[in-house]
Parts: C-alpha cells; structure tokens; sequence
C-alpha cells in the first residue's frame, strides 16, 4: 500500500523551528520529486518547496526562502523540511506529495499525497 506520513508538526512560537518529517511506505522516494503544500483555512493550497528526484534541484516559495529547507534522505525513505524563523502566516496544514516527475511544483502533477501535519506559529 503506497502511503505518505507527515510528522513533526506542532505549536511553536514566532521566530522558533520546527521540522517536519515525510514518511513513504509501498513504494521507493528516489524516483518521485517530493514537494511540500500547504493550506491555511480560507486560503487556497499553496506550494511550499520542492525537491528533485534525482540531483537534488531545489525549489522554495519567496514566502519561505532563506527560512525553510527541503532535504531527503533515501536510505530513511524520507524527506524533511526544516523550518526556522517561524511567523504567524505560517501557520497552516502542510501536506508532502510524491510526483513521478522530475521536478514540479504544481499540485495536478502528484500522484500521491499524505494527510497532513498541522503547524501553529503563535505566541
């Protein structure tokens, strides 16, 4: 069964870190690009950052650059973003997908999704 775990999210306040982990089962991350979305209420789902599936290209949304860092580790299975300097617009739902492109940040292009890890930036 192909299935994605997101973890590590929480309530954190402004300016602190967190780091979300994404789990894959059934199926092997090497060959998909990973990418992290997320949805805050009333908004519509926005993606966050991207990595490739095979040299590491990177993408990051303006609103997280210089904050936030995709990374993956193949042997784990697993790929993380880690999020510094937290701000209360942060605060959403955050989804990792797995697409069988090279690199995408459009969501139509992933074919599987996890369920969501939610993240809180308050004071």
């Amino acid at each position: 069964q192909v299935q994605l775990v997101e973890s590590g999210g929480g309530l954190v306040q402004p300016g602190g870190s967190l780091r979300l982990s994404c789990a894959a089962s059934g199926f092997t991350l090497d060959y998909y690009a990973i990418g992290w979305f997320r949805q805050a209420p009333g908004k519509e789902r926005e993606g966050v950052s991207c990595i490739s599936s095979s040299d590491g290209s990177t993408y990051y949304a303006d609103s997280v650059k210089g904050r936030f860092t995709i990374s993956r580790d193949n042997a784990k299975n697993t790929v993380y973003l880690q999020m510094k300097s937290l701000k209360p617009e942060d605060t959403a739902v955050y989804y990792c997908a797995a697409s069988r492109y090279y690199y995408s940040v459009l969501a139509y292009e992933y074919d599987y999704w996890g369920q969501g890890t939610q993240v809180t930036v308050s004071s």
